[in-house]
């Protein structure tokens, strides 16, 4: 299992050790794997959950999902694979981060080498909604 955030939520853990490694199946075929869920670091809207993944194929060299693709496959991530992971009960996120790197980058860290997309959504009636950035 990846490393988590100290502060990360005991019903993602389930989910977080079922989804590492495993090729998540979206929209544009590319192969996505789960990689960390963040939960700590409050974002611009309140409590922010970012999930991030590895997507190989966003590669700038050698890629074949360009952004507005990537885009489909992080909404479709958001709305099949985060929001089973928010719990229920108690405090819920503002906004919900899903986040494609072409290779593990450290959070917080620069990786000018890496290619990396980032969308945030709302969560609203158990869907999200896109807000863009």
């Amino acid at each position: 299992m990846k490393p988590f955030a100290a502060a990360l939520c005991p019903f993602l853990l389930p989910l977080a050790a079922a989804a590492a490694d495993i090729p998540i199946p979206v929209p544009s075929g590319q192969t996505v794997t789960y990689f960390e869920t963040i939960q700590n670091a409050q974002g611009p809207e309140g409590l922010t959950y970012r999930f991030r993944f590895i997507a190989p194929a966003i590669a700038r060299d050698g890629g074949t999902v360009d952004a507005d693709t990537a885009l489909l496959d992080m909404e479709f991530l958001c709305n099949t694979f985060a929001m089973k992971a928010v719990p229920s009960t108690g405090p819920q996120p503002a906004q919900i981060v899903i986040s494609l790197a072409d290779r593990p980058v450290p959070f917080g860290e620069p990786a000018p080498e890496a290619t990396q997309f980032f969308e945030a959504f709302r969560p609203e009636d158990g869907a999200c909604v896109w807000e863009g950035f």
